[in-house]
């Protein structure tokens, strides 16, 4: 008797394993698929930015990041774009950064988000690290033994910014941070 229920039993646990396993697959295959359609975001945005990366190629350069004070405030969302625009604004930051907004050309607003647009006036964020002195005494150790050679462009220049996007978690905008590459266009 032990053994016919041993054998009825089995297959019984059998059948359960495979449509547990199943149901298990299934629940990572849809993570799986979530978790592509969050990191794809809509197609527009998806399309502008495959374009930016597109446009920076390989023009990134990841070394840079050693340089980047506080590095875990910035949010990752694209490892190299390129940015067309006017430069609005510029000025040095405590933490030797170069800031400056840049207006971008038509067809890449999704390259900033709303904070943006009430912020900073729909600028894109762009920021040269280690391009001046430090003078806040936390971010000296960020620069220390390395100035960035990058030129920094006037008010009214149009440029080419390639570099890290980012989130800045601490102001809620998006950044170009750090600036791989700038060039007058």
């Amino acid at each position: 008797m032990r053994t016919s229920a041993t054998r009825t039993i089995s297959p019984f646990l059998l059948s359960a394993l495979c449509v547990c396993s199943v149901g298990r697959s299934d629940k990572q295959s849809n993570f799986s698929d979530q978790q592509q359609l969050s990191a794809n975001a809509p197609s527009a945005l998806a399309s502008t930015i495959g374009d930016a990366q597109q446009r920076a190629a390989s023009g990134c350069d990841a070394s840079l990041w050693t340089h980047v004070y506080n590095p875990s405030r910035l949010q990752q969302l694209s490892s190299c774009v390129a940015a067309t625009g006017i430069v609005e604004q510029s000025a040095a930051d405590a933490d030797g950064d170069q800031h400056f907004l840049l207006r971008l050309d038509p067809g890449q607003d999704a390259l900033v988000n709303k904070r943006n647009r009430k912020k900073k006036n729909g600028n894109l964020v762009v920021e040269i690290v280690c391009a001046n002195a430090p003078s806040l005494k936390r971010a000296k150790s960020a620069c220390a033994g390395y100035t960035n050679r990058i030129a920094i462009p006037a008010v009214g220049t149009h440029v080419r910014a390639t570099g890290t996007h980012v989130i800045d978690s601490h102001n809620g905008w998006t950044e170009i941070h750090p600036v791989s590459k700038l060039e007058k266009i």
